[in-house]
């Protein structure tokens, strides 16, 4: 019996040296072939990530990168990240070539996390309904066509400030900078503006955005399991509201150009087929998501510098009053009044500067190429950083500094300031970003000064920047 058993121990550990030599080949399988850049490739399907991870995590994001750039003497280095074979570029060189070679030699790769989210996706791709939306957009998010959402945006601000800031001594900033870029989205894209309506789903869709890009484990109490599951709620509620909206189209009691929701119900492909709803909800939340995460973070951080940074605040309230003294009792916004608030954006630029939004983005190499003398394999995972440029003091000298002049007359070197991304796959958002943030900045200075209540607040990547405790701050409204 004791034979046995010894045999069986024996096989047993035989077989777990087996599979873990299997293993570690064929994750060194991956990382064969000449001239490759330098740079490790960490544990069988760990990888890097925990690393990569962790130091978003802890606040500084950009540590990961200018270790490895110091240690390898490159601005491109080899790593495993999400369990694939990845190489990191760095600097500008590197974003110039990865933003101009798109659908040449790299394209768009997401987690497969997005792709079980969005069941459309499954039908062709997370990459190929990107490509849809992209030729959808333009007509809605380019300068002229925002114009018209300007007036509507100082609306819905003065709206949100009188039913969440005022008349309260303190406040969290990030809930309610994601509140208030939520409420525009759903008004812009698909006309709703009733709060009862948007507040019941804007908790789901918050536990979508925060378990989106997780490990994909769809187990009960998981992050991912609960994206899940609010996404079919969300999808669910989107459902009925494109229904309604088929119902007011054809009785028209809806224009057909009046959102983006109207305009996909009724565009056609090359063959005139319309999407069917299930495609037009994933858009929709797409959408959501794109419209509102990113710019809620740009707002925290703005506020965030402007408590730390009196005089910086003064100049911005300077500028913003004397747009607001211009106006007529009860007149919105418009586009030259947004034109006018140069300082404001500079300042909102040299924001996402330090605390870029968008981290950065994976692309995936296409055939294999050459990059900096170095071999780069045909399947690799491509990986971009907003903070190897952002932060390099060869691109910003005294990288660490607040300075809003950096922007000033030509601004900043192409390719080293990317908080949008760049080339091709630049967020066709941008512009919408820019009107909701100084929108925002407009409302909260002419009512408000505050100041931080937790000086020394952490900051974590998750996986936007955002302060540990959102943000609390003290308000002093100002005086009539």
């Amino acid at each position: 019996m004791e034979v046995f058993f010894l045999s069986l121990l024996l096989i047993c550990v035989l077989s777990v040296s087996i599979g873990l030599q299997f293993l570690f080949y064929k994750h060194r399988s991956h990382f064969t072939g000449p001239n490759l850049p330098p740079g490790r490739i960490g544990w069988p399907m760990v990888g890097e990530s925990l690393e990569f991870l962790s130091t978003g995590w802890k606040g500084h994001p950009e540590k990961f990168i200018f270790d490895r750039i110091s240690k390898y003497s490159s601005e491109v280095f080899k790593t495993s990240l999400l369990g694939e074979p990845a190489a990191v570029f760095a600097g500008a060189a590197g974003n110039k070539f990865l933003f101009s070679n798109e659908n040449k030699l790299v394209h768009a790769w997401w987690p497969s996390s997005v792709d079980k989210v969005f069941p459309s996706s499954t039908q062709t791709s997370s990459k190929e309904e990107a490509k849809k939306m992209r030729k959808l957009l333009p007509r809605f998010l380019k300068p002229e066509a925002l114009q018209r959402y300007i007036g509507i945006m100082d609306h819905i601000a003065q709206r949100h400030f009188a039913d969440s800031w005022d008349n309260r001594d303190e406040v969290i900033v990030f809930p309610l900078s994601k509140r208030f870029t939520f409420w525009l989205a759903c008004r812009l894209f698909m006309s709703i503006e009733d709060p009862d309506h948007i507040a019941k789903f804007e908790k789901p869709f918050h536990v979508l955005a925060s378990g989106l890009i997780t490990v994909p484990i769809d187990l009960p109490g998981t992050p991912f399991h609960r994206a899940i599951k609010a996404s079919n709620f969300i999808r669910k509620e989107l459902g009925a509201i494109i229904k309604q909206r088929k119902i007011d189209l054809a009785e028209g009691k809806a224009s057909p150009t009046q959102d983006i929701l109207s305009d996909m119900l009724l565009a056609t492909d090359e063959d005139g087929r319309h999407m069917n709803e299930i495609n037009i909800a994933d858009k929709i939340l797409g959408l959501l998501i794109g419209g509102h995460d990113t710019a809620s973070s740009a707002i925290t951080f703005i506020v965030k510098y402007m408590a730390e940074l009196p005089h910086m605040y003064e100049k911005v309230y300077e500028e913003q009053m004397e747009i607001a003294n211009s106006k007529a009792p009860g007149e919105l916004l418009n586009w030259d009044d947004v034109q006018k608030m140069r300082y404001s954006w500079n300042v909102a630029c040299e924001v996402m500067r330090l605390a870029p939004p968008l981290q950065g983005a994976f692309r995936e190499a296409i055939t294999d190429f050459v990059f900096n003398g170095f071999s780069i394999p045909k399947g690799w995972k491509l990986y971009w950083s907003a903070h190897s440029t952002h932060k390099s003091p060869k691109c910003f000298p005294e990288p660490e500094k607040f300075d809003p002049t950096r922007f000033e007359g030509a601004g900043p070197a192409p390719y080293t300031f990317v908080p949008f991304g760049g080339g091709p796959r630049m967020c066709p958002g941008k512009e919408y970003a820019r009107l909701e943030i100084l929108v925002f900045m407009h409302n909260v200075v002419k009512r408000f000064k505050w100041n931080k209540l937790l000086p020394d607040e952490k900051i974590i990547i998750d996986p936007m920047p955002i302060p540990a405790k959102g943000l609390p701050v003290r308000l002093h409204p100002h005086k009539p």
